[in-house]
This record gives structure tokens, C-alpha cells and sequence, in this order.
């Protein structure tokens, strides 16, 4: 018994170690980026990949060893996946949906979604078996293929909430079409996961699979006829005063979001969304909103959301690309996913009627990847979908997409006037 609580404790000792560094080291990289107008959140990101074996563990391995053990990885991992959750509710509920109540703003993330989604799954698709023989000629090329297209599809719901929040579009009707789009992509993106998985483990079958789309509509209708009569509820007997919530409030809000994220695990949809639709539902109530940002928000953005920047980072090495042809397939990949993002959401948003900055603001935003990319590129690897050298090539477009937004953003007059606010 003694061994054994002397083990915990030096396991807590080393998590506690592992957090302090990553929070200091991930607000420090996230001044850096503020003071290059980039939004905090890529700063962070640069800090994760730098504390991996792309830096920190390449020249100095052992201190690496003894300061990012791999018995305490999984109780990193695990508080990572609660911060994704709550972060992900912050984000459904920080959005003004009211604006889909208007005719063209509908239009345009109807537009704006297709656009983000058949450009990149075909293009992505079309590399995949492409570069299958060369890239991944032990690997199924069909769900090689299928997994690439996913990868080019997916935009990161996450990063482009905080990045518009930053930017003060959270309530813009930019912001609603992106974060809107950017759900659906996701959520699209994530069947098609599932899919992949089950052929993978060829356990595919077209009666379970509709059944669990059919499983998600349910949740979806469920949520609008008995979620939001049950969220009016709760603001109104437990109201939020001077920006300040009741315990009570905060409990019962926390276990509905843990129930969602455990309700769409169960239908192959990744366990945050659960979170994102709970979010939804108290998008409405302003008053709510704001004393959760400030009870419990900035905690998850300060606390949680590092950490999972940095265990993505120990865990790729962006040194593996070590021939000339393996960066040119990494250059390929990178420019096909920014091409059939940028230009397709531009002409779509154009079509359905909005400005030329407006329309170049969404395909700067819809190329944003990064969170949601590393998350299905570790899925695709631990599947075996993808190979190593193939992972570090889709890291690094994950990494630049979301590089290049901050910038872009910047040459867009209407945007670049506010600029982002990095107080956050």
C-alpha cells in the first residue's frame, strides 16, 4: 500500500510538473504571437509542436524523458479531452444563431458548406489514390483515399471560434456563416471517420451505419423539442446576477455537457461535439453567456486547451520528413488544402450574395485547421490509415493553414481595421 501511494504521488508530482510548464510556456508563446498580430491561439499551438520532439525533445532528449514521462500521458490526455468539451460549449454558445434566421444569411452557409466540403473531399480523394502507391503502399488504398479526403475537408471548429472571438466577428454575420459551415463540415467529416473505422475493421454494414445517422438525427430533434424549454428553465430559476452563476447551475450545466459528449461518442460522432450542441442551447440567453466566460471560461482557454496542444506535440516529430521528394509530396498536400478551401468558399460566399471582404474573410477562416486536423490525423494513425511520414506531412499543413489566417485576416481592410484583441 505504501509502494503504491508513493507511486501516485510521484505520477501527481510529475502531471503537476508537466501542467505548470505548459501553461507558462503556452502563455508566453501566446504574447509572442500576439505581439506579431497573430491570434493567441496559433502561439500556443507553435508552443506544443516546440516542446515535442520537433525541438525540446531533439536536443534535449533526456530532460524531455524525465519531464514528459509516459505514465502520466494518459491522465494528460484525459484532462485535455474534458478541456476540448467545455471549450467546445463555450463556442455554441458564444454565437448569435438568430442571424440564420434571415433568408440570405441561410443561403450562404448552405453555399459556403458545400463548397467547403465537395472541393476538398474530391481533390483530397483524387491525391489519396494518387499518392497511395507512393506514400502508403502497405495500406488499403480506398481507405487511405477516403481518409486524405477527411483530412483536406475538415476545418477546426475550435481555433476558428477563439480566432473570431479575437477578432470581435463572434456576432458578425461572417462569424455565424464560418462557425455554422465549419460545424457541418466537421460533423460530415467525422461520418465519414466512422465509416473509415468500421471498413478499416471491416465491420461495415449499411444497416448499422444508417442507423447510426439516424441515432444522430434523433439526438439533434431531441435537443431542439425537450433542450431548450429545459435550458429557458434553468436560466430563469437559477439566473446569473453581476456576472456571477449559482454552484447549482454550474453543475447541472457541466453534467448536461458531459451527457451530450457521452450521447454522441455513442453514435461515432467525437465525444466534443456533445458539447457544441449543448452550447447551442443557451447561445440565446446573453446573460448566462457572459458570467459563464468569465466564471468558467477563461479557465478552459488558460488551463485546459495547452494542454492538449502540447501532448499533440510530443507525439509528432516534425523532423521525419528527411528526403527532398517526401517535402515535395509535403508541399503538394499543403497546397491542394488551401486551394480547395480558399478559392471554392470564395466564389460560393460571392454567389450567394455577400462582399468581397466577407467572401475572403470565409475562405481565410474555413482553411483553418488545426485542432480538429490533429485530432483525425492521431485518430488516422492509430487506425493505420495513414503512415508516419504522411502524418508529419498533414501536421505540418494543419499547422501552416492555421498560420497563414492570422495574416491573411490582417490584409482584409474591414477585418484588418478592428485587428484581433488579445486580452483573452
Amino acid at each position: 500500500m505504501t509502494t503504491s501511494i508513493h507511486t501516485n504521488e510521484e505520477i501527481l508530482a510529475s502531471i503537476l510538473i508537466q501542467i505548470t510548464i505548459v501553461i507558462l510556456v503556452a502563455r508566453a508563446a501566446g504574447a509572442c504571437a500576439a505581439a506579431l498580430r497573430q491570434p493567441r491561439a496559433v502561439g500556443e499551438i507553435v508552443a506544443g509542436l516546440m516542446l515535442g520532439p520537433s525541438l525540446f525533445g531533439y536536443l534535449f532528449p533526456d530532460l524531455s524523458a524525465l519531464l514528459f514521462p509516459a505514465d502520466a500521458a494518459q491522465t494528460m490526455w484525459m484532462l485535455a479531452q474534458i478541456g476540448l468539451i467545455l471549450l467546445m460549449f463555450q463556442i455554441g454558445s458564444d454565437f448569435d444563431f438568430r442571424l440564420l434566421r434571415e433568408r440570405a444569411n441561410r443561403k450562404s452557409v448552405v453555399f459556403v458548406t458545400l463548397a467547403s466540403l465537395s472541393c476538398p473531399l474530391l481533390l483530397g480523394f483524387t491525391m489519396g489514390s494518387f499518392a497511395a502507391p507512393t506514400l502508403a503502399p502497405d495500406i488499403d488504398q480506398f481507405s487511405f483515399s477516403l481518409f486524405m479526403a477527411v483530412a483536406m475537408a475538415i476545418t477546426a471548429v475550435p481555433i476558428l471560434g477563439r480566432i473570431l472571438a479575437e477578432y470581435g466577428l463572434t456576432r458578425t454575420r461572417i462569424g455565424v456563416v464560418a462557425i455554422s459551415s465549419a460545424a457541418a463540415n466537421d460533423v460530415v467529416g467525422w461520418i465519414i471517420l466512422a465509416l473509415i473505422a468500421a471498413i478499416v475493421s471491416a465491420g461495415f454494414s449499411p444497416g448499422a451505419f444508417a442507423l447510426q445517422i439516424f441515432g444522430l438525427v434523433c439526438l439533434l430533434a431531441g435537443l431542439w423539442i425537450l433542450g431548450r424549454p429545459l435550458t429557458a428553465w434553468l436560466v430563469r430559476r437559477f439566473p446569473p446576477a453581476d456576472l456571477n452563476m449559482s454552484p447549482v447551475l454550474i453543475a447541472i450545466v457541466i453534467a448536461l455537457v458531459f451527457l451530450a459528449g457521452v450521447a454522441t461518442q455513442k453514435l461515432g460522432i467525437f465525444t466534443i461535439f456533445g458539447g457544441f450542441l449543448i452550447g447551442l442551447l443557451f447561445h440565446s440567453h446573453t446573460t448566462f453567456v457572459d458570467a459563464w466566460r468569465k466564471s468558467i471560461g477563461q479557465f478552459v482557454l488558460v488551463f485546459f486547451l495547452p494542454i492538449f496542444f502540447t501532448l499533440t506535440g510530443l507525439r509528432t516529430n516534425l523532423l521525419g520528413l528527411d528526403t527532398p521528394a517526401e517535402w515535395m509530396w509535403c508541399a503538394g498536400l499543403f497546397a491542394a488544402s488551401v486551394i480547395s478551401k480558399i478559392g471554392p468558399v470564395y466564389l460560393a460566399a460571392r454567389v450567394s450574395g455577400l462582399g468581397r471582404d466577407e467572401a475572403a474573410g470565409l475562405g481565410v477562416l474555413m482553411n483553418t485547421r488545426a485542432l480538429m486536423e490533429l485530432i483525425v490525423l492521431n485518430i488516422g494513425l492509430s487506425m493505420g490509415v495513414i503512415p508516419q511520414d504522411v502524418f508529419t506531412m498533414m501536421v505540418i499543413m494543419a499547422v501552416g493553414t492555421t498560420l497563414m489566417t492570422g495574416p491573411l485576416l490582417n490584409r482584409i481592410p474591414s477585418i484588418a481595421a478592428n485587428g484581433p484583441r488579445h486580452a483573452a
